[in-house]
């Protein structure tokens, strides 16, 4: 009787310890190392990754942040500026958000003025008394001629300053990409914009989730474009690939099959565009995102 028990008991025992280190192998995968090349939490490093509170390293980028965090579990990101959580692994998205954002439209004054509109609608709803004009005329502009020269097109570079003509069709223009947007964006709220650009589509909407809407560059149609739509420009800084169907909209919010938007060309808040054609559309165009952290 005695022997029986004995041998149950070890039974037990070597399955309790087989089920511990089994787990405790579980956990310590899914611990972030912390290696030598660690870099400080800095303003040129404004993006830092915790698990579990504890500090781990820190990236220039939000992109580059998440992409690190989202292998961990209970990992989470905090913006260097105001000490912020602006980010967490894992999260629960709720179903279906709709955020009321004012609606502002760029015509007539602005033929090519989305991204300023966009961005007046993003900032207005963080509480900034700023209008569409007002940001026009302070977008950083790049002055490079329009020019056509054996078969190929100079101009300017989006990402430097807006290409063109803001105001008018009459004239050559194109559009301005997130980089000046997120500089000009700055000015009204210091310290609490955040570029996504280069992130995945489920971290925009989990800014949205959070509450806030996010200014990004898709194009008029709102699905992946066939590639006669695209051309290469030479600009003073390298060649750029682009298309004149470039379109930037304000994200106000997602369900199953739908996201929501502010569209600059349209006079209602909220149009409804399918999901799946949205992100293919977002992603052709650089996965360009901003949003702000609020209050």
């Amino acid at each position: 009787m005695k022997r029986t028990i004995i041998k149950i008991s070890l039974t037990f025992l070597i399955i309790f310890l087989f089920v511990f280190t089994l787990y405790d192998v579980k956990e310590e995968e899914n611990k972030v190392s912390v290696n030598t090349t660690q870099h400080f939490w800095s303003k040129e490093r404004p993006f830092a990754v915790c698990q579990q509170k504890k500090y781990i390293d820190s990236f220039t980028t939000f992109a580059k942040a998440v992409h690190f965090a989202r292998k961990y579990k209970n990992t989470s990101i905090y913006y260097y500026n105001n000490k912020t959580l602006i980010w967490t692994n894992p999260v629960k998205l709720r179903q279906s958000v709709i955020l009321k954002a004012p609606m502002i439209s760029q015509m007539p004054e602005l033929a090519r003025g989305c991204e300023v509109t966009s961005l007046a609608m993003l900032l207005r709803h963080a509480g900034e008394k700023v209008n569409k004009m007002t940001l026009a005329k302070e977008i950083k502009k790049d002055p490079t001629p329009y020019e056509e020269k054996n078969g190929k097109i100079y101009f300017g570079h989006p990402n430097v300053g807006f290409v063109g003509d803001i105001y008018s069709f009459k004239n050559k223009g194109y559009g301005v990409y997130h980089k000046p947007i997120k500089a000009l964006a700055e000015k009204y709220l210091p310290g609490r914009i955040i570029d996504l650009t280069g992130c995945n589509w489920n971290d925009v909407l989990h800014f949205i989730h959070s509450g806030t809407p996010v200014w990004v560059i898709t194009n008029g149609s709102f699905r992946e474009l066939d590639e006669k739509y695209f051309q290469v420009w030479h600009t003073p800084y390298g060649p750029i690939r682009i298309t004149m169907k470039e379109h930037s909209v304000l994200l106000t919010g997602y369900d199953k099959n739908y996201v929501y938007i502010n569209n600059p060309l349209k006079t209602k808040a909220n149009q409804k565009v399918p999901m799946k054609d949205f992100v293919k559309s977002w992603v052709q165009m650089g996965r360009q995102a901003i949003t702000y952290i609020k209050k």
